[in-house]
């Protein structure tokens, strides 16, 4: 799944309000350790959010691209230092109807 319909990702970004960040992302950016425990999260959880120390929303843009990338998952909200992603399990826990 690499798409979210608006539907889908009103759901998510919901189910997302309530949770507490997973991984954090200091000013050294994506290392192979951030990638690999949010891939861990992902795992565990289909749904995570990441915090983003970068004061640059531009360069935050790109932490979430760049994780996108190497983890398989899909953006969900990016608001302020705070990125949430998605990436369903098999099979998933997280129903999107």
């Amino acid at each position: 799944m690499n798409i979210l319909t608006v539907k889908h990702r009103a759901i998510l970004r919901a189910t997302a309000h309530t949770l507490n960040p997973v991984v954090s992302i200091g000013e050294g950016g994506v290392t192979p350790g951030v990638i690999r425990e949010t891939g861990v999260a992902l795992d565990a959880h289909e749904l995570v959010k990441i915090r983003v120390h970068s004061a640059d929303r531009a360069a935050r843009a790109n932490l979430l691209d760049i994780l996108c990338q190497a983890t398989g998952a899909v953006p969900v909200q990016h608001i302020g230092r705070i990125l949430v992603l998605y990436r369903p399990a098999n099979p998933p826990r997280i129903v999107l109807t």
